[in-house]
């Protein structure tokens, strides 16, 4: 079964996260986007996020997401493993179970895989890599400047997205959540219709 591998904080999972993922699915061809959740220590304490739902609330959102959704499975492999897997690890994980992977990420990752990445090449040879334009980006041009990534280009694959997500972030919905006055309505836009608004997790912090 071929997979897109989609890892990433889903801090909360927004509207972007899963119908460009699925705008993915259908252009590189595959069969499932396999969501795979990181640690909340890895967010707060590498990605020096100052908020971070927990591991289960975030695997729980992702579930409840994916349930109506024949095309998307959730992985909870990086947060059962006594340390962050790197995703190289991740990926061969999954290929042990049976999955034709790619790696899948946004375009704001480019510029970190040469520092900020291990076994980049490994991934690039073994699984490629299908990344989704985000804000304006053009990919091909930032491959194209950049020699490091050109010497990849033979493994990325690029994919387009609607402008209409390109604004909706993690980190927005997070400062909505996060206000004083929360505006309900305007995170239920940005979040799927499954997590209402992200409100059972409102009531949670009401009722602590």
């Amino acid at each position: 079964m071929k997979a897109l591998v989609f890892g990433g904080a889903f801090n909360p999972p927004t509207r972007a996260h899963i119908d460009l993922a699925e705008a993915a699915l259908q252009q590189c061809g595959c069969d499932r986007v396999i969501f795979v959740p990181t640690k909340m220590r890895y967010i707060e304490e590498d990605q020096k996020k100052n908020f971070a739902f927990t591991d289960a609330e975030r695997l729980a959102m992702l579930k409840s997401i994916a349930k109506n959704r024949s095309w998307m499975e959730v992985c909870d492999y990086e947060l059962t493993a006594p340390q962050q897997p790197r995703t190289y690890e991740t990926l061969c994980h999954l290929k042990e179970q049976g999955y034709e992977c790619t790696l899948l990420f946004g375009s704001d990752k480019l510029p970190e895989l040469e520092h900020g990445w291990k076994y980049v090449g490994e991934i690039c040879r073994t699984f490629g890599i299908a990344v989704m334009e985000r804000s304006g980006d053009d990919c091909q041009a930032v491959i194209d400047n950049d020699p490091y990534l050109s010497s990849l280009r033979p493994y990325i694959r690029i994919v387009t997205t609607p402008e209409s997500y390109h604004g909706i972030s993690s980190s927005t919905v997070r400062q909505l959540y996060s206000s004083v006055l929360k505006d309900l309505e305007e995170i239920r836009a940005l979040v799927p219709e499954e997590l209402d608004g992200l409100m059972g997790y409102l009531k949670k912090e009401t009722e602590s």
